[in-house]
C-alpha cells in the first residue's frame, strides 16, 4: 500500500525557515519523481515544486523559486522541502505527492503558518 507521511510543519515568523519531510512507503521510491503541493484556505491546491527520481532535476513554481529547495534521500525513502524567507502568503497545508501508474497519491498534509 502506498503511503506518504509529511512532517515538520508549524508556526514560523515572516522571514523564517522551515523544513518539511515526507516519508514514503509501499512503492519503489528511488524510481519515482516526487512533488510538493499546497492548499491555502479557500483556494485550490497548487503545485510548489518537484524532483526527479535521482534528484538531479528540480523545478519550482514561480512563487517559491529562489526561496524553496526540494531534495531527497533515496536511502531513507524521504523527500524534503526546505523553505526560507517565508511569507504570510506561504501559509497553507503542504502535501507530498507521488504519481504512480497514472494515479496520484497524497499524504495527509502538514500545516505551515507564517505569522508574527
Amino acid at each position: 500500500e502506498v503511503q506518504l507521511v509529511e512532517s515538520g510543519g508549524g508556526l514560523v515568523q515572516p522571514g523564517g525557515s522551515l523544513r518539511l519531510s515526507c516519508a514514503a512507503f509501499g512503492f519503489t521510491f528511488s524510481s519515482s519523481a516526487m512533488g510538493w503541493f499546497r492548499q491555502a484556505p479557500g483556494k485550490e491546491r497548487e503545485f510548489v515544486g518537484g524532483i526527479s527520481w535521482s534528484g538531479s532535476i528540480t523545478y519550482y513554481a514561480d512563487s517559491v523559486k529562489g526561496r524553496f529547495t526540494i531534495s531527497r534521500d533515496n536511502a531513507k525513502n524521504t523527500v524534503y522541502l526546505q523553505m526560507s524567507s517565508l511569507k504570510p502568503e506561504d501559509t497553507a497545508v503542504y502535501y507530498c505527492n507521488a504519481r504512480i501508474l497514472s494515479r496520484n497519491y497524497w499524504g495527509q498534509g502538514t500545516q505551515v503558518t507564517v505569522s508574527s
